[in-house]
């Protein structure tokens, strides 16, 4: 089925991006608040992120096709990493613009104002990021976690600034903003590195993870019950695509038609427990010694742990 339905969470987050720059500068332009104007820098960010997202959820709707046989889902990796990137871009030009202001102080002006602009934005921000993440976990859409992560670090970056101008208000220790607007760059890397380090993990072909694997094995120890081994079993995911391959050892006396309802059977149970998975099952003999040979180039027998059993 495609998924080109996804974009309109895209379109949804570059509207709420606009509007949430819209409405943050309008309350750095009232209070000159630099906590303000770094929340501000990041909903450019969130735009740029969001025209990335919508690009690559276009490409990774596009089906398989003779060059691209497993179909195109790994673009959804590059519009996270690409995000990430950018986090951490913004938090620079943040870090930056709050060490010139905590050398040289600024007295704030029309914080009430300014804040309750701010709060705005970030109730549009909190209710689109939510939106976005229940999205991302019923289609399973790298993208769409990274932009609501994001919009979810905006929105805590946004209470830290309001803290940090209120305390201002309260104290009238002007360094309060720029420090705040620090502390608030340090969190954006964070959230900009653990995109990052996702997005490369799905770009490193990493296997399914554990819950997925065991929900695999506990399908496959069944087989050794019957006298079937299996082996080199191997995982990936591809955007919201799941591959599985793996090797099935029976008695070399069966027929070929007896081996393959089995294979069938075990395909159908695996896509029974993981949606949106493609299975590659190898059918061997037990008694060759050759069906013990791995198909790789480097590299042991993983473990079960490791996403295959020997």
């Amino acid at each position: 089925m495609s998924r080109s339905f996804l974009t309109k969470f895209a379109w949804l987050s570059i509207a709420a991006a606009l509007a949430t720059i819209g409405l943050k500068t309008a309350a750095y332009l009232l209070t000159g608040s630099v906590g303000l104007l770094s929340d501000a820098l990041e909903s450019v960010v969130n735009l740029v992120g969001a025209l990335m997202a919508l690009a690559m959820l276009t490409i990774a709707a596009r089906p398989a096709d003779e060059d691209h046989a497993y179909g195109h889902g790994k673009a959804e990796y590059f519009s996270s990493g690409v995000e990430g990137g950018l986090i951490i871009v913004a938090a620079v030009g943040i870090a930056l613009t709050a060490g010139e202001r905590l050398i040289h102080p600024h007295e704030l002006e029309q914080l009430g104002l300014g804040l309750a602009v701010s709060v705005a934005a970030s109730l549009v921000n909190f209710g689109v990021a939510i939106v976005l993440l229940r999205a991302s976990k019923k289609h399973d859409s790298i993208t769409l976690k990274a932009n609501a992560q994001h919009l979810l670090t905006d929105v805590w970056t946004s209470a830290g600034v309001l803290v940090g101008v209120g305390a201002v208000a309260i104290t009238g220790w002007q360094r309060l903003d720029p420090i705040v607007a620090l502390i608030v760059a340090a969190n954006i890397v964070w959230s900009g590195v653990r995109i990052i380090r996702e997005s490369v993990s799905g770009l490193m072909d990493k296997a399914l993870p554990p819950e997925d694997v065991k929900a695999l094995c506990d399908i496959l120890d069944k087989l050794n019950q019957n006298g079937i081994e299996y082996h080199d079993l191997r995982t990936r995911q591809a955007g919201h695509s799941k591959f599985v391959s793996l090797h099935v050892l029976v008695p070399g006396d069966w027929t070929v038609h007896r081996g393959h309802e089995l294979v069938e059977h075990i395909e159908r149970d695996i896509r029974s427990a993981l949606p949106n998975v493609e299975v590659i099952t190898h059918l061997e003999s037990l008694e060759d010694p050759a069906s013990w040979e791995l198909n790789r180039t480097t590299g042991p027998d993983p473990s079960p742990d490791d996403s295959a059993k020997a």
